[in-house]
């Protein structure tokens, strides 16, 4: 397996790229350039975690290029799920014990994320990824299984999402896709809404910056499941009330007062108050 760096993580968005994109197709769309200000300046509202720290702690399989490959019949093109700034999802399928690859059509189908070298984003984006989905399981935040750190090949492995984003079902993107009835869309804001309260919870203390109807995925019943933590950052603690600066997401989806100020202190105050 590839090396474990011992790079002290400062903050996870300090290095980000100042442009930002959801996914295209069943697991989201293509949303444009994301987000950026001229000051570059982060807070760090708690102790960094060392990129060995982040990866030994997490309880996810560590899986070899060879076995993705495999699972995915070599990254085979009628196997893309979705592409976006960080690359392409593809269709897999692994052992529901061991979590070996297996042919396809057998076991358990996974969604695998493989990093684009020439992308939008990078290795902090898909660190911010483990560090997040690998601490915390919630019903409502999508699952990831594993990762994949060879050479220069990252990779993400996540549970596979049947109904594919909302964003796609709002826009009927394909066939595949079925407009929703009002109850069924108050199921998946309900759900979203959910995702989104543990995040801001006193036990995750996270501060999600990318939520949008592309990053919400729908499994085959309809249940909301939070995906793509790479913008992710830790929330304020003691009396760091302001966090960053540095404005980050996506074009459209931003807080006004957000995009005015540089800073979420206002968003965070009014949940948890003074």
């Amino acid at each position: 397996m590839g090396l474990c760096w011992s790079n002290r993580i400062k903050s996870y968005t300090s290095s980000f790229s100042s442009s930002h994109t959801g996914l295209n197709s069943k697991y989201g769309s293509r949303d444009g350039k994301g987000l950026s200000s001229s000051s570059n300046k982060e807070v760090s509202s708690q102790t960094p975690r060392s990129e060995c720290e982040i990866l030994q702690s997490s309880n996810l399989k560590t899986f070899t290029f060879r076995e993705l490959k495999t699972a995915t019949r070599n990254f085979r093109p009628d196997s893309v799920l979705g592409e976006g700034g960080f690359g392409s999802v593809f269709k897999g399928w692994v052992d529901e014990h061991s979590l070996s690859a297996t042919r396809p059509g057998t076991g358990m189908v996974i969604a695998v994320k493989r990093l684009n070298q020439q992308g939008f984003q990078g290795h902090r984006e898909w660190l911010a990824e483990i560090n997040y989905l690998g601490q915390f399981q919630h019903p409502n935040l999508v699952k990831l299984i594993g990762y994949c750190l060879e050479d220069d090949n990252r990779l993400l492995v996540y549970e596979f999402m049947p109904r594919g984003s909302m964003e796609n079902h709002l826009f009927r993107r394909g066939s595949f896709f079925q407009p929703l009835s009002w109850n069924l869309r108050m199921k998946v804001a309900l759900g979203a809404a959910r995702g989104l309260a543990f995040l801001h919870s006193a036990e995750a203390k996270v501060i999600y910056r990318d939520f949008k109807t592309s990053n919400i995925l729908l499994d085959s019943n309809y249940n909301a499941k939070l995906s793509d933590f790479g913008l992710a950052r830790d929330g304020p603690t003691g009396d760091n009330s302001h966090v960053s600066t540095r404005i980050m997401g996506t074009h459209g989806y931003a807080a006004p007062e957000y995009l005015a100020r540089g800073t979420i202190f206002c968003l965070w105050f009014h949940m948890h108050g003074p």
